[in-house]
């Protein structure tokens, strides 16, 4: 069984590139790679087992949806945050009741199963968007409106779709019942990921461990600890978890970059682990039999169901016509729907593997289908303006002591302030430490006689508090998306003190990571140490 496993692993890596290629998202070729090796392909493994599927599921959609939290900055929330979270809560709803009643009305299915199926499937996938918008320069209101929605809304799906089960089931049998039901799950599991997430970080700091990987093994303990203490009060779980990893992931710790990584690799993992174990459980003989209901049904959602959630919870906030439609085609389905189709099979609902079947089916198709062409899309919508430039290095500074800096990855574009300047007439904040420069994706040592160039990566170590005034200085055009700072009547240009960068400067670890892109944030060894 190991080395089928190890096989699946190896084969999954190697079709990421295949993915990259056909411009299609990984769980497409994950799940058909787990439907080649189960019983209704090869037959080289035989898994059939929804509950045990539940309850693994639910161990890598703890990671999964913590990770998610623990990398929603609150920088990005600056841009988006009010029209993010409005279609990551109501619009799952809306998304919900609508695809149940034009099911209902247009392809005749029963009320219940209806409803059932909207709820499963009213999340969107934050692995597919991410994924898809991580090189693109896509318009950022638009990507942070996506990017938010999708990393948050996956609670809410959960909960509509356990108190659809619960109802049918006759355990909550009023509309007060369900209501209080709701509100409970969503105010105790926010509470406790609130008080986790804010105790956390103190307790990180606090204690002294030997090694920077027992610090990983501490956050675990906390993701998981937050999860368990919510199912014990009855809240929601998974609400716990995402508002643990969101507050930790916005404070400040010891070794928060090497946990910061940990917690991502840990959520790739969970991610393969997960299709390829649903794409196990799947028969493609019987999926087939289902597909004029699942074209219905993802024709539905995605011209329908998906587009009046977007309007009606963007309604308050200025977003351009061609905006709302961008956000309307990316609505794609992923991992959470497949699995959360699995809880009326473990509920031991009549039809059970009927809803499986359809909400599969319809995540494929969106997958493909939205998957495939959102980047088309957005650039007939005028929304794309080319592709992110990636660094092919890395630099690390990680630390077991506290610091108040972080190291700041900066593109410099054709509207920089800096292009054709020498480093040393450049004017920073104080104690701002230009640390390397990577051209043509080679790595440069600065000095005071280096002239900045156009496509340049800067990687500038810079003190938590001036980091939004620097980006200020930097480029004009993040104004509007970071808070303001005030002019200084002598210094029109957004001044500091000037920087000579001397030899000696140039000391200490450092890290390259995407920080415009996914803000990360770094701690500097003390004298302690």
């Amino acid at each position: 069984m190991l080395l089928i496993v190890a096989t699946l692993l190896l084969l999954a890596t190697f079709s990421t590139r295949i993915a990259a290629k056909l411009k299609i998202p990984g769980l497409v070729l994950f799940l058909a790679l787990g439907m080649l090796f189960g019983s209704d392909g090869l037959s080289i493994v035989h898994f059939d087992d929804p509950l045990l599927t539940q309850q693994i599921s639910a161990a890598f959609m703890i990671i999964i949806l913590f990770e998610g939290g623990y990398n929603t900055k609150k920088s990005l929330l600056n841009v988006a945050f009010k029209p993010a979270f409005s279609l990551a809560t109501a619009g799952v709803i809306v998304t919900a009741v609508a695809l149940a009643l034009f099911s209902y009305l247009i392809i005749g299915l029963d009320i219940y199963a209806s409803f059932l199926i909207g709820a499963i499937i009213s999340s969107t996938d934050a692995a597919a968007i991410f994924a898809i918008l991580r090189d693109k320069n896509v318009q950022p209101k638009t990507a942070a409106t996506l990017e938010i929605e999708s990393a948050s809304n996956d609670p809410m799906a959960i909960i509509l779709t356990v108190t659809v089960i619960n109802y049918i089931q006759g355990i909550l049998t009023s509309p007060v019942s369900i209501i209080a039901s709701l509100a409970w799950q969503v105010a105790a599991g926010i509470l406790i990921g609130f008080l986790i997430g804010k105790a956390g970080p103190y307790l990180i700091n606090k204690i002294r461990l030997e090694s920077g990987g027992f610090y990983y093994v501490l956050v675990l303990g906390l993701c998981f600890f937050s999860y368990g203490l919510a199912e014990e009060i009855h809240a929601n779980g998974f609400l716990a978890v995402f508002f643990t990893g969101f507050y930790l992931g916005n404070a400040e710790f010891v070794y928060k970059k090497g946990i910061s990584r940990s917690v991502e690799d840990t959520s790739t993992v969970s991610h393969i682990m997960l299709f390829l174990m649903l794409g196990l459980l799947v028969f493609p003989s019987e999926l087939l039999a289902f597909w004029k209901q699942g074209v219905l049904i993802a024709l539905i959602l995605t011209f329908l169901a998906r587009p009046i959630a977007v309007f009606l919870c963007t309604v308050f906030w200025k977003y351009t016509v061609v905006e709302k439609l961008m956000l309307c085609w990316g609505g794609i389905k992923g991992v959470i729907p497949i699995v959360l189709a699995t809880y009326p099979l473990a509920a031991g609902l009549e039809g059970g593997r009927y809803y499986f079947n359809i909400v599969f089916f319809v995540v494929l198709i969106s997958a493909l289908v939205q998957g495939s062409t959102i980047e088309l899309v957005a650039g007939k919508l005028g929304l794309l303006t080319g592709n992110k430039r990636l660094s092919p290095h890395t630099l690390e500074l990680i630390s077991l002591e506290q610091s108040g800096s972080e190291l700041l990855e900066y593109d410099v574009g054709t509207k920089s302030l800096i292009i054709s300047k020498q480093l040393k007439k450049i004017k920073l904040p104080e104690n701002t430490l230009v640390t390397a420069i990577i051209r043509q994706n080679d790595i440069i040592a600065p000095r005071g006689e280096t002239v900045i160039e156009d496509k340049d990566i800067l990687f500038i170590l810079v003190r938590y508090e001036d980091r939004e005034k620097l980006l200020g200085m930097l480029e004009p055009s993040l104004e509007p998306y970071i808070s303001p700072e005030p002019t200084d009547p002598e210094d029109p240009d957004g001044v500091g003190k000037a920087q000579e960068i001397t030899e000696e400067e140039k000391t200490g670890e450092t890290e390259i990571e995407d920080i415009l892109r996914k803000e990360t944030e770094g701690v500097i060894p003390t004298k302690e140490d």
